[in-house]
């Protein structure tokens, strides 16, 4: 062994060549998978967007599409995935009478429903156009139920980016049948499902007053009213909303003023726990007293426990809108309820 007569250090510049030799190449093998994996990722892509716009059996295809762009959404949008997703849209749309190009539909809206598209202007701009949005609607009315819930929450996302959008729906009363089908029946449609419709009719109503009336043309007014009495508290505030709504109009409280329990399904949410029913609930018996007080509205008022409730807000304390609507209702209907049999003696004295 060789000893050292000093300790002080000696560069091996051979030994440092040797290290960064070997960090390059374990920077370059370290590297290499993730390029050589983005570029069979944009092969892969590139293949089936190709595939589905060739090739006539297009189902296999966009199953594998759709797992695909669930992991890479932001190269599917810039590959123009979205506008080759319409295409399969609209080809199927032409030949919808065809069992298969309508499967095709459904599944193209499956992998469209996975993508979060809102924030590209280009993408919500084709989505957006009448003719790419007349193959959901038709989905809407005749598919199954996962492509319903697909169409319905495409549809909700593009008119959150462009509210115009629901405007076209008034153009086909079928679209509104539909969604109040879903909306009645938690049997054969999924919770989930009749909750979107319930959102969907929400928002299309709210931008268009050809939506609203082809609304209550559709039933919309009945089918809600028999919802009422059973829907759970935080369904029942976005029911009650939907009826004030149609309410608005004069078709909308003449329908309601026709139904025999409408009176008593919204008397019987007003005063419960929760503060938005109440407030719903007299604005929109406010509506109805105000602009078509019949006489059996007027009546069902009493009958239903509808005056002792606003009679209990009159002689509340603090200041509000809503007991502000009920004491105007109170004086604008006392004397009739006064005069009828069922009225209680005790309650004669503090009516105004």
């Amino acid at each position: 062994m060789q000893s050292l007569r000093n300790f002080d250090l000696i560069p091996n510049h051979t030994l440092k060549s040797l290290i960064l030799s070997w960090r390059n190449q374990r920077h370059l093998l370290n590297s290499s998978p993730s390029s050589s994996s983005s570029f069979h990722g944009h092969t892969e892509l590139t293949s089936l967007l190709s595939a589905v716009e060739s090739s006539p059996f297009k189902v296999s295809t966009l199953k594998k599409l759709r797992s695909f762009a669930r992991e890479n959404s932001a190269a599917f949008v810039a590959s123009g995935g979205i506008d080759a997703l319409r295409r399969v849209i609209l080809r199927s749309a032409a030949d919808s009478d065809y069992f298969s190009a309508f499967q095709d539909c459904e599944e193209a809206l499956g992998v469209l429903d996975g993508i979060p598209f809102e924030n590209d202007d280009a993408s919500v701009g084709l989505l957006a156009a009448p003719d790419s949005l007349r193959p959901m609607l038709l989905v809407l009315q005749r598919g199954g139920a996962e492509a319903r819930l697909h169409a319905i929450s495409i549809l909700q996302r593009i008119s959150r980016a462009d509210p115009s959008v629901t405007d076209h729906f008034h153009q086909d009363i079928d679209v509104f049948k539909s969604l109040l089908d879903l909306l009645s029946d938690e049997i054969s449609a999924s919770p989930r499902l009749s909750s979107s419709s319930l959102d969907l009719l929400l928002e299309a109503v709210a931008v268009s007053k050809p939506n609203l009336l082809r609304a209550v043309e559709a039933g919309a007014v009945r089918v809600l009213i028999e919802l009422l009495p059973d829907a759970g508290r935080h369904r029942e505030g976005r029911v009650l909303m939907l009826l004030k709504r149609l309410c608005e109009c004069a078709e909308g409280r003449s329908a309601f003023a026709d139904h025999g329990m409408g009176v008593a399904a919204v008397a019987s949410k007003i005063g419960r726990d929760g503060e938005v029913g109440t407030k719903v609930g007299v604005k929109l018996l406010w509506l109805v007293c105000s602009f078509l007080p019949t006489k059996k509205v007027v009546e069902d008022m009493m009958a239903f426990g509808a005056v002792k409730k606003l009679l209990g807000m009159v002689h509340g304390e603090g200041q509000s809108s809503t007991r502000e609507k009920a004491l105007r209702m109170v004086k604008m209907h006392g004397e009739a309820w006064k005069r009828l049999p069922c009225f209680p003696c005790e309650l004669r004295a503090v009516l105004y």
